[in-house]
């Protein structure tokens, strides 16, 4: 039977040999993990480095400042415009619109 609660008596596995290690004994060695080739690793960079397409800039800045415009027509419309049925709605779709432009801003590689 073994003891589990000392932690100075080493611990065997089933069909394990009984002896302990003795320091200078040969190792075994661990597998070795199948390395990606060169061409892999490659063609991985590339689609990470890959650039946003040229539509990407101009549609993240104009949808931050559509939003701002939005909220500022708001403000000076006294609520008149941009749509007066919706009321105070106004500042919330301003705002979504803008943070759907800041949103796009992380995935924005130049």
């Amino acid at each position: 039977m073994q003891d589990t609660k000392r932690p100075d008596r080493p611990r065997y596995s089933k069909g394990a040999p009984l002896v302990p290690a003795r320091q200078g004994d040969p190792v075994p060695e661990s597998k070795s993990r199948r390395k990606p080739s060169r061409g892999d690793q490659a063609q991985t960079a590339a689609k990470a480095n890959k650039p946003n397409a040229i539509w990407f800039k101009p549609v993240m800045f104009g949808l931050m400042l559509l939003g701002l415009f939005w909220i500022i027509i708001f403000y000076i419309s006294n609520g008149a415009f941009p749509l007066p049925n919706v009321g105070n709605g106004n500042i919330l779709i301003g705002f979504a619109i803008a943070i759907a432009g800041f949103l796009m801003t992380t995935r924005w590689r130049s």
